[in-house]
């Protein structure tokens, strides 16, 4: 049993998730679903967030990180294996999801950070090509590899694949165009389970809404919905907007299109554009969006 649970996630965290990433993709960009939205500029930006983590960061960290913690805990190796796999899940699922939140929120709230993840907001469109898209400082900082690595070498690496695959599939679905949440809000008889689903994980309703280039309909809230894998954060934490319905457009005012490498690799490159918040002596943030810390209670607009 343990060796076919074994052989699921390491598929799934191989070649599984690459070739379902692609099947999705595929199947957005055949429905049209990304319009003339996707420039070339966007492309190359969005090829390079998902391609250098994978192929490169991953597999960097993974190598040393193996190699360095056998010398500054030479005996913690499989000294975690004694706990149960179910446990084992729960508890990192917690902990990753949980610091996650609050590094996302982080992001949103203070001016200083802001640009490092403002990569993933500047995309005018939802979908698998932009699931992956942040500044690579910001992947680098905060990444569930180290957690992962760690946890390898600590004898939970089972339950670490497992939360892995999951959280991968649960933000992947969350930023699909594919709305397929929406069976659960048109239909009564689907109601009860809807309920629960949006306030247990990111669906694309709560999700897209924080994706929203504007707040003044109701429906988007970029000041809130931070949960990644776990909506339930936003619900604790007073920042969640549940309205079942989703934003006409997506993206940030001020996007001005900035060079994708200025993007992927700010502030190490800088954009040419004048007065864009990622060029030379830019504003930290820009004047149409300012991010303000957000400490109101939830509101839910039930369908």
């Amino acid at each position: 049993m343990v060796n076919f649970i074994e052989q699921i996630f390491i598929n799934l965290n191989g070649w599984g998730l690459i070739a379902l990433s692609l099947i999705l993709g595929v199947s957005e960009f055949a429905l049209g679903l990304y319009g003339k939205k996707w420039s070339k500029n966007e492309k190359l930006l969005d090829i390079a967030c998902y391609t250098l983590p994978k192929l490169v960061i991953g597999p960097v960290v993974a190598y040393f990180g193996l190699k360095v913690l056998p010398i500054i805990l030479p005996d913690a190796k499989d000294s975690l294996t004694w706990i149960p796999f179910a446990f084992g899940a729960l508890i990192i699922a917690i902990y990753d999801d949980l610091t996650q939140y609050w590094y996302h929120r982080l992001h949103h709230q203070l001016p200083f950070l802001w640009r490092f993840h403002r990569t993933h907001h500047s995309a005018p469109y939802m979908g698998m090509a932009m699931a992956s898209r942040q500044n690579i400082i910001y992947t680098i900082f905060f990444s569930q590899m180290y957690l992962t690595t760690a946890l390898v070498y600590l004898g939970l690496g089972y339950p670490a694949l497992f939360v892995k695959g999951l959280k991968s599939l649960i933000t992947m679905a969350a930023h699909s165009s594919i709305k397929w949440d929406k069976p659960f809000y048109q239909y009564r008889i689907l109601h009860p389970v809807a309920w629960v689903l949006e306030r247990t994980i990111s669906t694309p309703a709560t999700h897209h809404a924080h994706h929203a280039d504007s707040a003044d309909d109701g429906v988007g809230y970029y000041k809130g919905n931070f949960g990644n894998m776990f909506f339930i954060w936003d619900l604790i934490f007073g920042t969640a907007l549940i309205t079942r319905q989703y934003p006409e457009s997506y993206g940030i005012k001020n996007y001005q299109s900035e060079e994708w490498y200025a993007q992927l690799l700010w502030p190490i490159f800088k954009s040419k554009i004048e007065g864009s918040e990622l060029s030379k002596n830019g504003p930290e943030v820009a004047d149409e969006v300012v991010y303000e810390p957000t400490f109101e209670k939830a509101e839910y607009h039930a369908a």
